[in-house]
């Protein structure tokens, strides 16, 4: 299904976020955050199967393609830059959906934030929450360690950007030729630039600070807003682990689910089945 697509820039304080929406204006809202090496056009396809009734909006995370200005990677500060975000379009009833990092963002939007419905995190580990240690130990992950060098992976990736981040694709992707090549090239051109790249290493360099966030927001209390935690089940992990540590944290309206088929990219790789997940969420 064709859609239209509108674009605008929206400051909020000292960034200005590129924001991408499609549907009903006057529709419920629907908020997509994008995770790494990805930007606002990995939503394209749910934008798409969500079709003209529901409003959709994806963000370029800040520094990422036409988004300008910094967080330095921090995912609350990323929520705090969301939050005002929400409130200068003037959302009401939304739902966050957040991708890989973007999901760590809505998380962290959830422990501090009122201003949305639900929320839900998709294909992500959360710092700080069970069972991050664990994953942390895991040798496949090894890009968490390097891309959080100072300096040294953008030496290595800069001017290889999509090469690299093809790589990524055909790891974590159940189905990697379901994201398609002018997909692949524009999310690449999203970190073109060295400020681009550095912003969307700096997402892992602050994950220390990220874990130590999330921790103090679980000691200083529980919290009632509902999350959906969904994965694919082409993604070797266990989803019991996941919700119990969800749970352990004070999220205490959670739900999970698991995307038939779909590896880490679920939102290019199943975008059908993924907006039916969400929607159902959203109306439940």
């Amino acid at each position: 299904m064709s859609i239209e697509l509108r674009r605008r820039q929206v400051p909020v304080g000292e960034l200005s976020l590129h924001v991408v929406e499609s549907g009903d204006p006057d529709g419920r809202p629907f908020l997509l955050l994008h995770g790494w090496p990805e930007s606002s056009r990995s939503w394209r396809p749910v934008m798409a199967a969500a079709g003209r009734d529901a409003r959709l909006l994806a963000v370029d995370l800040p520094g990422i393609g036409r988004s300008t200005g910094s967080t330095g990677g921090s995912k609350r500060r990323i929520a705090a830059a969301v939050h005002t975000l929400i409130g200068e379009l003037g959302l009401t009833g939304a739902t966050l959906v957040g991708h890989d990092a973007g999901g760590m963002a809505a998380y962290a939007y959830l422990r501090r934030h009122d201003a949305v419905d639900r929320v839900v995190v998709m294909n992500t580990v959360l710092p700080g929450v069970a069972p991050w240690e664990q994953v942390l130990r895991n040798p496949h992950i090894w890009h968490f360690g390097l891309h959080a060098v100072p300096d040294l992976p953008e030496l290595l990736v800069d001017g290889r950007q999509q090469a690299y981040f093809d790589h990524f694709r055909r790891v974590l992707s159940a189905d990697p030729d379901r994201i398609t090549p002018g997909s692949r090239a524009e999310q690449a051109a999203a970190y073109r630039e060295l400020p681009q790249l550095t912003a969307g290493f700096d997402l892992y360099r602050a994950l220390a600070q990220d874990a130590r966030d999330n921790a103090d927001s679980a000691a200083a209390g529980p919290v009632d807003t509902p999350l959906l935690y969904l994965r694919g089940t082409r993604e070797p992990v266990d989803l019991d682990a996941y919700a119990a540590g969800l749970r352990e944290a004070g999220v205490r309206a959670l739900s999970t689910g698991l995307i038939e088929g779909g590896g880490h990219f679920m939102q290019e790789e199943r975008p059908a089945e993924v907006w039916h997940a969400v929607r159902e969420f959203a109306e439940s």
